[in-house]
């Protein structure tokens, strides 16, 4: 029976087994290409409570890195520097922003990414910088505080000018206008007693029957206006040939006139064209003036006619 062992090759294998263990061991914790990480710089100017490291680096809710060390900027101490690891495939661009965001009840907190210009170019390292910066916008915390600063100090102001407002002066003015304005009120209750508001009340209703009274005469007006207007016409038109006539009358004379200044006068020719026109004139004359008589006799048994025609007419013995 072979007892002897070969040392040799068992340790050959060994190391073999530790070469291949350590290739695959390497093999899974290399890091994929589309997974590896870029760090940035992240400065905050307010606290940075609740951001631990690990913390999540989130854009649009989605964890796309962490946070790998927290420290003062050794080029300003008012401000954190936060470096943190991203993933490459993050678009990282010149417009984000890093927004400190609370998570809820917990007390803490994380870094959320957002930027407002898509077309913007990849976020590079400036001169003087070791890691590319991503600038800041203040957390929402940070906007509530400032925005109580400013209510408290509108409120500060408004209690100042109120107590302004409120001197022994300015409540001794007050006081008179609220006097005034009692007695002002009394006076104002005592005139509108119920004899007082009986009276308005009958005001009211004389000029609602006023008005109605006014609506029914508006036609007769209307009527007494057209009319007037065919009586202007008839006697515009009586005139214009009395008018005529007396042009016609004045020819005639003229005529005359010169007839006896030439010697030529002929007095039964003259008189034959002088003649009817004279008694066309008188005629229409006398038709103007019957006109005019008759109307003046209308409206002398009742001069309320001419607006509300109150008269009744009498009719004669068979008319309707």
């Amino acid at each position: 029976m072979n007892n002897r062992v070969n040392y040799s090759l068992i340790g050959f294998l060994m190391l073999f087994a530790i070469s291949l263990m350590l290739g695959f061991g390497y093999w899974l914790l290399k890091p994929a290409k589309e997974i590896e990480m870029r760090t940035y710089a992240i400065y905050f100017e307010e606290s940075v409570l609740g951001l631990n490291l690990d913390a999540a680096v989130k854009y649009r809710g989605i964890s796309v890195g962490k946070v790998t060390q927290l420290s003062i900027n050794p080029k300003n101490s008012q401000e954190v520097m936060v470096l943190v690891s991203i993933l490459k495939s993050t678009p990282i661009k010149s417009s984000t922003r890093a927004q400190l965001t609370s998570q809820g009840i917990t007390g803490l907190s994380y870094i959320n990414l957002s930027f407002s210009d898509d077309s913007a170019e990849e976020l590079k390292r400036t001169k003087g910088e070791d890691y590319p910066v991503i600038k800041t916008i203040p957390s929402l915390l940070i906007k509530i505080e400032n925005s109580l600063g400013d209510i408290t100090l509108q409120l500060s102001e408004t209690l100042k000018n109120f107590n302004v407002l409120l001197r022994d002066k300015n409540q001794e003015e007050v006081t008179l206008l609220l006097k005034n304005s009692a007695l002002f009120v009394s006076k104002l209750n005592s005139l509108l007693d119920d004899k007082t508001a009986e009276s308005l009340k009958q005001t009211i209703k004389n000029l609602e029957n006023s008005s109605a009274k006014l609506d029914a005469m508006m036609p007769r007006i209307a009527k007494l206006i057209d009319n007037s207007i065919v009586w202007e016409d008839r006697i515009a038109g009586s005139f214009a040939s009395i008018m005529q006539s007396y042009i016609g009358i004045r020819g005639a004379m003229d005529t005359i006139n010169n007839a006896v200044k030439s010697g030529d006068f002929n007095f039964k020719e003259m008189t034959s064209e002088l003649l009817p026109t004279m008694n066309n004139t008188l005629l229409e004359m006398q038709t103007l003036m019957i006109k005019i008589e008759e109307t003046l006799k209308k409206y002398e048994r009742s001069p309320s006619d001419i607006l509300f025609l109150q008269e009744q007419m009498k009719k004669g013995p068979g008319e309707k």
